[in-house]
């Protein structure tokens, strides 16, 4: 065994860059080997996988876990962004094996296809309602200012039952979870807990009133608040930034405008990674990945962005969801959204255009673990 290469490049900087431009590090992560050691932002060493066989053996690992419990010790959870502990909160995104298969089992049949598809005419609608008054305006208007985020916040609080008039207050929580206050940080906990509260009322209709029905019994309502909280901001959190690049190309004119609604989202959702690294995972015990030895409690990630847009990447499935047992739930409707949109533009919106070359917008990266979002958007939707 050997110890991982070490990559002085930064992949967690926050920075601002061209739409085109190549996250500064991705190319230095990928050079020194298929997995590396680079320097954590909750401090400590972190290890990357930049290959993609190597990361979907890791991603099906029974011994590289998501429990933040086998985070390193000395790592502050607020500053690594770790969701509580299984034990204290049970999710999607911290438990795994069987508990987390039982979890699953209560979600995946709310968010296939089939069921999605039902959903398909409103998020149309949804979509054309919110460019048409942003269009009504007149001039120009920046789309990553409230369309990118209203539009899918809408869509998901629309599909768990939250009532619609409460979609503003959605809004507002989303962005209270990026303050540096940990004040501004728990009003948003409470305001989500408050949207997950009015869709399980009595008399609503969504799937947060079927998941009720789903989970294991043993969960209490607190824990179901918590689970309808992670779907709403994920919702928003990853369908955001893709939109924003999405629209950018489409409206540039870029990929060639023969190529269809599902062409545009699957390559789009390739190049720009929602989430350009999977969520932490955590060994939990000594173990030897791609001919490295990993301690217990080393903290493991997979470079999704790096992996997609590698130069000589295989054709095939791409990681932008994930791989294995922990595959996004939510794929099917996040690609439902961004098809519609794509529909709705060229459709409703023929001469919509950049008001500035495509060239000129700029990403911010978010920095930690967190995606890129164009810092803004400016379209005119009607000449």
């Amino acid at each position: 065994m050997t110890d991982a290469p070490r990559v002085t490049a930064d992949p967690f900087a926050v920075s601002v860059r061209g739409i085109g431009e190549p996250h500064p590090a991705r190319a230095a992560l990928r050079a020194a080997g298929p997995i590396v050691r680079a320097e954590a932002p909750a401090g400590g060493p972190a290890w990357i996988i930049t290959d993609d066989a190597l990361a979907r053996e890791a991603l099906v690992h029974p011994l590289i876990v998501k429990d933040p419990a086998f985070a390193p010790a000395h790592w502050d959870p607020r500053t690594a962004g770790l969701e509580p502990a299984a034990a204290a909160q049970p999710s999607l995104t911290t438990y795994d094996g069987p508990a987390h298969a039982r979890l699953r089992r209560a979600h995946a049949p709310l968010f296939t296809a089939r069921r999605m598809q039902d959903h398909a005419g409103r998020i149309t609608g949804f979509a054309r309602e919110q460019l048409t008054a942003l269009a009504a305006t007149g001039g120009t208007a920046d789309l990553m200012a409230d369309f990118t985020t209203r539009f899918p916040l809408t869509v998901v609080c629309d599909v768990l039952g939250v009532p619609l008039d409460r979609v503003d207050e959605a809004i507002a929580a989303c962005r209270g979870m990026h303050s540096a206050d940990p004040a501004e940080v728990g009003a948003a906990m409470a305001a989500f807990d408050r949207l997950a509260a009015a869709a399980l009322e009595e008399g609503r209709h969504g799937l947060a009133a079927e998941l009720r029905e789903r989970v294991p019994d043993e969960l209490t309502e607190a824990q179901l608040h918590y689970l309808i909280f992670t779907l709403i901001y994920a919702g928003q959190l990853t369908t955001d930034p893709s939109l924003g690049f999405l629209l950018a190309h489409v409206l540039a004119g870029a990929p060639a405008g023969e190529a269809t609604a599902d062409e545009l989202v699957r390559e789009t959702l390739r190049r720009h990674a929602p989430a350009p690294f999977s969520l932490w995972r955590f060994t939990s015990a000594d173990l030897d990945l791609g001919g490295v030895r990993l301690p217990a409690r080393s903290p493991v990630l997979v470079d999704i962005q790096g992996i997609n847009t590698h130069p000589g990447r295989a054709m095939g499935a791409d990681l932008t969801f994930g791989a294995g047992p922990h595959y996004c739930t939510g794929a099917q409707l996040a690609q439902l959204e961004l098809r519609a949109v794509v529909e709705v533009v060229r459709a409703d919106f023929p001469g919509a255009r950049l008001a500035v070359p495509l060239s000129a917008l700029r990403q911010s990266d978010l920095g930690g673990i967190q995606g890129s979002r164009l810092t803004a958007l400016p379209v005119i939707l009607r000449s």
